[in-house]
């Protein structure tokens, strides 16, 4: 419910710079989880963040740049929205498995980085393919 009060201010006042601000938000979040993967305190503290950031700020700012995409077609840009989401669990998902395998669990955080990155190119491509009239809002 924070995440959703949070990410609804953000992307009503700010879309623009929240969109890009978030990853590097959670780069941060990603990068102490390795740093403290070995601490309990630290680790629980991190992952709560991680839960907020990523399950109520990500989910709509992800929502908000499906509906920007397409504002005329609402249905199909929602079925959009939950085929992507699940898209990106599953590969997810299989990038953290070969990390796991191939180099150790503290090092499964790699695949969210590498996530970030290409969130990072998206977010570039996006912005220069829209010009600012075809953009919901923001600055």
């Amino acid at each position: 419910m924070i995440g959703n009060i949070v990410a609804g201010r953000l992307l009503t006042h700010r879309a623009n710079r929240s969109v890009v601000f978030f990853p590097l938000l959670l780069g941060a979040v990603y990068i102490l989880l390795f740093f403290t993967g070995r601490f309990a305190v630290p680790m629980e503290t991190m992952t709560f963040v991680w839960g907020i950031l990523a399950g109520g700020i990500m989910a709509n700012i992800n929502q908000y740049l499906i509906a920007s995409a397409a504002p005329e077609a609402p249905d199909f840009a929602n079925g959009l929205f939950i085929s992507s989401c699940n898209v990106g669990t599953t590969v997810g998902a299989a990038a953290g498995g070969v990390l796991i395998s191939e180099m150790g669990t503290p090092y499964v955080v790699l695949a969210g980085l590498l996530s970030l990155l290409l969130s990072f190119g998206a977010i570039f491509l996006r912005s220069c393919m829209m010009t600012p009239t075809r953009q919901l809002s923001g600055t």
